[in-house]
């Protein structure tokens, strides 16, 4: 290996590194799954990309899996499904959750919840956040909004195992 191998092998090598920085922080991350409470449409162990960027363009949307520091300053990042938006009211009666008094179709859920919760005001420029396995979440329900630049992004495709390699729908019917 001659110095002008040694010269491109170093250029290349930059060049990668500069734009996996570029992906990582701007466009798409990775993401594992720690812990039931999004199953059963995310498991335990499971690796997924998010889309960092799409945020950029509009507010998050109901259904959209998002992951987020549920803290300011907190390194743990958690993943949870967009339930409530600005200006709504929401509450959870007989296991049923409701969107300022209309109930809400979650066929995506883990079996009905046990407790009842609510009213809750959701405020500008914040989402509710609750996982699919209800009664073994740790969401709004326990620490309250999610502000939009707490989300870093949402999850769009399970990468790992690659046997369960899937595109995420976020989309109810």
């Amino acid at each position: 290996m001659d110095s002008t191998d040694i010269k491109e092998f170093f250029q290349s090598f930059v060049i990668a590194a500069i734009l996996a920085f570029f992906i990582i922080t701007f466009i798409a991350q990775s993401f594992v799954v720690d812990g039931e409470s999004m199953e059963p449409t995310l498991h335990d162990g499971e690796r997924l990309f998010v889309n960092k960027f799409i945020y950029r363009f509009h507010p998050p949307e109901r259904y959209d899996i998002v992951v987020f520091r549920p803290y300011q300053g907190q390194s743990k990042r958690f993943i949870k499904r967009v339930i409530g938006l600005p200006g709504e009211t929401i509450f959870i009666r007989d296991g049923v959750t409701y969107i300022n008094g209309e109930p809400l179709k979650e066929d995506f859920i883990n079996g009905p919840m046990r407790r009842k919760f609510g009213p809750f005001y959701v405020p500008e420029n914040s989402v509710f956040v609750m996982g699919d396995n209800r009664n073994n979440s740790m969401d709004s329900r326990h620490f309250g909004c999610v502000p939009f630049e707490s989300i870093e992004g949402r999850a769009f495709w399970v990468y790992w195992p690659v046997t369960k390699m899937r595109l995420i729908g976020h989309k109810v019917e």
